[in-house]
């Protein structure tokens, strides 16, 4: 899937804010979004761990998390690089 493709996914699903993050690598601890997220992964690797599970999302991966959802961020080697839809 291209960029540009997932952001008209994102727009017809109602996501009005799109904004590329990047993180260096490493952990955000515990913690939650007033907002609903939707990302694509652009490049590295970025784990998610919620409810006690973890999910490892890569280039090309798509993640989908609702607002006021506890869960950590772990960034790989790379870090990570994603285009997410907020809402």
């Amino acid at each position: 899937m291209t960029r540009d493709e997932f952001v008209d996914i994102l727009k017809n699903e109602g996501f009005d804010e799109v904004v590329t993050v990047m993180r260096e690598p490493g952990v955000m601890e515990t913690h939650t979004h007033p907002f609903e997220a939707k990302a694509l992964i652009l490049h590295g690797e970025l784990h998610i761990s919620q409810d006690g599970a973890e999910r490892a999302y890569r280039a090309g991966d798509v993640f989908h998390l609702a607002a006021n959802v506890p869960h950590s961020e772990r960034y790989g080697p790379e870090g990570a690089q994603y285009l997410v839809g907020r809402k």
